[in-house]
């Protein structure tokens, strides 16, 4: 399971991040992908990527499979649990084109810098169900992909991949998005604000404190009950400046549905839990990340040695 959050600041920058929550790692480091570097795409073909990409992944066979990344043209693209029959991988189709889901953050990064690109794309666009390796079966996954204007999410069902404007800037897992989208009608009395006093027949009622108006707010890790509570929040966090007050605007809105250990089983009986927290700063250009262990954000700036080397560069 995991939660994606995007918004655009005062100054028009972007910052987007999420925490990956599940019951193991695989070794993910943050790499950077140089600008002008070649690779093949299992499809598609001969790529080379026109501006420098950076975020968190793990390599296999040589290829950074990003669970989340952005380039330097202002585009990010970030991968999230669409299981329990959800997702649906196709076989290749001709007169398409046709991305495997292991590389799709990589592809989108490589070739765009804008979601109006990637709508247009996606018009023709088939997510097949090609194996990164032959031991391990495709993820089932979702994403949701912006730039410092909008947001979208890209799924793809038993009916064909569906692009849906995200309005809140947010995603979590499943259902699908226009659940949730439905899903949030359910809490439109839901505010911030201080609810004051109130007369209920001859007696009247004051407050026990900070709080009340977000009464029925769902506190718990299920996917549904993330994205109300990242969406509400999201929308009601005080507009910020700078890079450091949106960063931890970032880290804290995430922090607000992290999951900690012993919270919530998996089925194989361990315990998912957020492996890392991790953002985007499309004014700086800088990644930032924090894990379970050690809650201090790092930040990993797109320097130009590592822009501009000539295979990618794994920061440890």
């Amino acid at each position: 399971m995991c939660t994606a959050v995007w918004f655009v600041d005062q100054d028009g920058h972007f910052y987007m991040g999420r925490n990956l929550d599940w019951g193991c790692g695989y070794g993910q480091k943050v790499i950077v992908t140089p600008r002008n570097w070649s690779w093949s795409s299992r499809h598609v073909g001969d790529q080379c990527t026109h501006s420098a990409i950076i975020g968190m992944a793990v390599q296999v066979n040589g290829l950074p499979m990003y669970f989340e990344c952005a380039n330097e043209g202002g585009l990010m693209v970030e991968g999230l649990s669409f299981a329990a029959g959800f997702a649906h991988y196709q076989k290749p189709q001709n007169g398409k084109t046709n991305v495997a889901s292991f590389e799709l953050p990589l592809w989108l990064t490589t070739n765009f810098t804008s979601v109006d690109e990637v709508e247009k794309a996606a018009q023709d666009l088939v997510i097949t169900d090609d194996q990164s390796d032959p031991q391990f079966a495709p993820t089932p996954l979702h994403w949701i992909v912006a730039d410092q204007t909008r947001a979208i999410v890209l799924e793809q069902d038993e009916n064909g991949l569906h692009v849906f404007h995200d309005g809140f800037g947010i995603l979590t897992n499943q259902p699908g998005f226009d659940f949730h989208r439905q899903n949030m009608r359910n809490y439109i009395a839901v505010r911030s604000a201080w609810p004051g006093d109130r007369m209920m027949g001859t007696e009247k009622l004051t407050p026990l404190g900070v709080g009340p108006s977000v009464v029925g707010l769902p506190g718990d890790t299920s996917s549904i009950s993330r994205f109300v509570r990242v969406a509400y929040l999201n929308a009601s966090y005080p507009s910020q400046k700078g890079e450091k007050d949106n960063i931890t605007r970032l880290f804290r809105t995430l922090g607000s549905v992290s999951m900690v250990k012993g919270m919530t089983q998996m089925a194989d009986g361990n315990y998912e839990y957020t492996l890392y927290t991790a953002g985007w700063s499309s004014a700086t250009h800088t990644y930032y990340y924090s894990t379970y262990d050690d809650p201090a954000i790092r930040a990993v700036a797109m320097t130009e040695q590592r822009v501009n080397a000539n295979s990618p560069v794994t920061i440890d």
